[in-house]
């Protein structure tokens, strides 16, 4: 490809992570996570209870919660970014990276994994977070989905 590459990702409970590694090792991306400065714990992303940390999240939109620490997007062309969908959607701390960043001539592309979902896994909700980015229509990726399959999957992005 010729093209910096790099793949982001949040993982609150490890799936994504797999996936993400999967993927960097695939196309010979670097790999950065996204840290929240309180990581998540079992209670906060259980979605059923509605004062879970995820749930308060979720109802309030405008909520950003806090990095551990930056990510330098600057030298690459392209950032994938990962994250499960919670409600169809990105967790908020997806969208803090994404509006902490210049995305001026750099391309995103999203990946999102889900037990059941597909809805918000192509990433169009997340547009608004960094407009000045060149957006590649995204996927659902299942957990296990092989490297050979991530590498075709990108390939066929035309990046």
């Amino acid at each position: 490809m010729g093209k910096r590459i790099l793949v982001t990702y949040f993982s609150a409970t490890g799936t994504t992570r797999g996936v993400a590694e999967r993927l960097a090792h695939a196309i010979g991306a670097d790999l950065k996570e996204i840290v929240p400065a309180q990581p998540y714990t079992a209670a906060d992303i259980d979605w059923r209870d509605a004062a879970s940390r995820s749930s308060v999240e979720h109802t309030h939109r405008d909520m950003r919660p806090a990095l551990a620490g930056p990510i330098d997007v600057k030298p690459y062309d392209v950032v994938f970014v990962g994250y499960p969908l919670w409600w169809e959607t990105a967790p908020r701390v997806v969208r803090t990276f994404l509006e902490s960043e210049d995305w001026a001539g750099r391309t995103i592309a999203t990946f999102a994994t889900s037990g059941s979902s597909t809805r918000g896994a192509d990433g169009a909700q997340l547009h608004d977070s960094a407009p000045a980015a060149r957006w590649v229509a995204g996927r659902r990726v299942a957990a296990s989905e092989s490297e050979a399959k991530l590498a075709k999957w990108v390939d066929g992005l035309g990046l």
